[in-house]
């Protein structure tokens, strides 16, 4: 039969599928639009399942800041290849899952991903996102490193409308989620370190401890060890990157006097492609 070339390249723009895939199914379908995007659709969906067994270690953190910085997220997208990962069309779809997910964090994706599959013929999986809101006065902000291999999203709140609005503010904001990006913090504070993982760390410095010590001393060495993980893996016991001998605590303490106003790092999230998941 004979198939409009209007009905295929209207097809190929709702489905993102090669064109003698769009021409076959519109033949299949008896040129029928609505039933070949369906046919298609099928059959991604087959072809997303078969691809689901294959590795997708490579991939993207991407970001969107929306309502001015009071709202953001973050999100981890893989795939199969650096060359995919790096790739315009992947990082404009990813940058367009982020902001859907901002805005609508209920939307599933899944059709989407399906669709992205058929479109770059590699497995994909959305891994992880995180949202931040702010509450009240404060700002949201996102950082993205290593040409998308990772991102940073951090909420600091003020006690003053005006704060959130000064340049020392966001340049202070900025600065966070650079540290953040090098440092690597685990958590905001103590409290947050991951029970699993302090235990970890705890069992090890005891194996580290010196045999011939008491109870008593190895406990204290232990503690010390502790503390000195404890200043790696937390944020506000972290030395800033710009000037290692000021405490992220006292960088704090340092922008709220000179602005005035209470300031205080709420939460944040960093996320690096296919790095393991702390529990």
């Amino acid at each position: 039969m004979t198939i409009d070339p209007k009905q295929v390249a209207l097809l190929r723009e709702k489905t993102g599928t090669g064109m003698m895939e769009c021409r076959k199914a519109l033949v299949e379908a008896n040129g029928n639009l609505e039933a070949a995007v369906d046919l298609l659709r099928a059959k991604g969906a087959a072809g997303a399942a078969k691809k689901a067994d294959r590795a997708a270690n490579q991939g993207v953190i991407a970001q969107s800041i929306l309502a001015g910085g009071k709202v953001g997220l973050l999100l981890e997208v893989n795939c199969e290849t650096d060359f995919v990962a790096k790739n315009d069309s992947f990082l404009a779809t990813t940058a367009d899952w982020a902001k859907t997910l901002a805005e609508t964090p209920a939307t599933d994706l899944e059709p989407r991903r399906v669709e992205a599959i058929q479109k770059i013929g590699e497995n994909i999986l959305i891994r992880r996102n995180v949202r931040f809101e702010v509450t009240g006065n404060g700002a949201v902000a996102s950082y993205i490193h290593l040409g998308g291999k990772i991102g940073v999203l951090l909420e600091v709140s003020a006690g003053k409308a005006e704060t959130a609005d000064s340049e020392e503010f966001k340049q202070f904001v900025r600065d966070v989620t650079l540290h953040i990006a090098a440092a690597s913090p685990v958590c905001l504070n103590r409290n947050e370190v991951p029970v699993a993982l302090a235990d970890r760390e705890r069992a090890i410095c005891v194996e580290k401890a010196p045999k011939d010590k008491s109870p008593q001393q190895v406990e204290g060495i232990v503690n010390g060890m502790m503390g000195k993980f404890f200043a790696t893996a937390c944020l506000l016991e972290q030395g800033f990157v710009k000037n290692p001998d000021q405490t992220i605590t006292a960088l704090v303490a340092e922008k709220s006097k000179n602005l005035g106003d209470t300031i205080a790092i709420t939460r944040f999230a960093r996320f690096q492609v296919g790095e393991e998941l702390v529990g």
